[in-house]
């Protein structure tokens, strides 16, 4: 696959991301390009004009790592970035073949292991699910299944985080800070194009809701990635109201490209009895039939 456009538009992106002040250039008064030209950025990367011009057109195949790092440096990459200007070089060469998924199977097509779901459901205090690069909810604890209800309630929603937050109207009372959550989304999907930019189930979703949700379109076209790991999020669930939960995202060593997230409340708050009496309410309620079901899982 020819990803120089998905380079030429991430580097055009974050060369415009940087003001001549913040690289400690002087600013002067004719410019006509927000952010940096490229002469400065390839002064500061200390390559020539003509050499950066060439990356910047989305020829990344053989740059050395040694390029890579003075450009992410002349660019002031954070780490996600620099991860995702790695894997755009990688998928330009074939470096990453080795490392490739084969294919990546479909959420349909995976099924967690008997021990994995053991170990979602001895996760009582909080939500606890798997999920994938294209955010597709793959395995989950019951609390998990109640926490998003609505997800799974909405079958066009096909478990997909990312289809909910922009398809979903449920998801603007779900998220009250719902720009933040779509900016993550996206930063997520972004970050899985770069990594695994074969994945065509990904390449689907991302034209779907590109053409069905401008505010995603609009993100989209930002290119900015982002680590995932940890944090604390706002929630309003329709059953108990609102919930402040903390979150660990862990990357699964024997199933790599998925990610078991756990939400947990600080202990004595109001969102700790929230979640109380969410898994009372689970115990007595079904999950929707969208939801995995426990049968449906394999050794």
């Amino acid at each position: 696959m020819d990803n120089r456009e998905e380079v030429r538009e991430f580097l055009t992106s974050r060369r415009a991301n940087i003001t001549p002040e913040q690289a400690g250039l002087p600013a002067g008064s004719r410019r006509r390009v927000p952010g940096l030209r490229r002469s400065e950025v390839a002064a500061l990367a200390d390559m020539s004009v003509e050499y950066y011009a060439k990356l910047e057109r989305g020829n990344l195949a053989g740059v050395s790592p040694a390029v890579l790092e003075a450009v992410a440096r002349a660019l002031q990459l954070d780490d996600a970035e620099r991860a995702h200007l790695l894997h755009l070089a990688q998928a330009a060469d074939g470096s990453d073949v080795l490392t490739r998924p084969r294919r990546r199977r479909s959420k349909d097509q995976w099924k967690p292991h008997r021990s994995l779901q053991w170990t979602l459901d001895a996760i009582t205090a909080g939500p606890a699910f798997v999920r994938n690069g294209r955010m597709d909810l793959l395995a989950a604890n019951q609390l998990a299944r109640a926490f998003y209800h609505d997800v799974y309630a909405g079958p066009a929603n096909q478990a997909n985080l990312a289809r909910f937050n922009f398809l979903d109207p449920a998801s603007r009372r779900f998220y009250p800070d719902w720009g933040l959550f779509a900016d993550m989304a996206v930063a997520i999907l972004r970050t899985e194009a770069g990594r695994n930019p074969y994945d065509k189930d990904l390449h689907d979703l991302v034209g779907e809701l590109s053409t069905r949700s401008e505010e995603f379109r609009t993100r989209w076209g930002a290119h900015n990635v982002r680590h995932h790991g940890t944090g604390t999020k706002r929630f309003h669930h329709p059953v108990v109201g609102d919930l402040t939960l903390a979150f660990e995202g862990l990357d699964m060593a024997a199933e790599p490209g998925l990610t078991l997230t756990i939400y947990t409340a600080e202990p004595g708050s109001p969102s700790e009895e929230s979640l109380r009496l969410l898994a009372s309410w689970a115990a007595t309620h079904e999950a929707p039939a969208s939801a995995p079901s426990r049968q449906s899982t394999r050794s």
